[in-house]
């Protein structure tokens, strides 16, 4: 009855090292190809907040900080890809005073400065 339940182990020992040869393979074949979720010449979403900071200063908002960046694309309520960042008063104000900044997600420019809608 014992010998019933202790099993053999199975070899899988080919299988893992497949495994492993296809995974350091692909590592190797892609280490210079590029990212999807960063395409080349993009603004990146940190150096969205820090511009929308920067934009909102020469406006006259001080003393903001950024709440929420986000990548809107052509169509999502505008006419170009865009940055959209949220920057809230500090301290916060539960978004009371808070500053909607949206920026071309290719070079960074201005594109409006408004109020959110509530």
């Amino acid at each position: 009855m014992i010998a019933a339940v202790i099993r053999r182990p199975r070899r899988f020992w080919p299988l893992h090292l497949g495994w492993l040869l296809l995974c350091a393979l692909l590592f190797i074949g892609l280490r210079h190809a590029e990212d999807p979720s960063r395409p080349e010449g993009r603004v990146l979403p940190v150096d969205a907040g820090r511009r929308a900071l920067v934009y909102a200063g020469q406006r006259g908002f001080r003393g903001y900080e950024v709440v929420h960046v986000a990548r809107a694309r052509r169509g999502e309520g505008g006419t170009l890809d865009r940055w959209v960042v949220l920057l809230d008063k500090v301290p916060h104000t539960r978004l009371d005073q808070a500053v909607v900044v949206e920026m071309d997600d290719a070079m960074g420019r201005l594109v409006a400065i408004r109020k959110p809608e509530r």
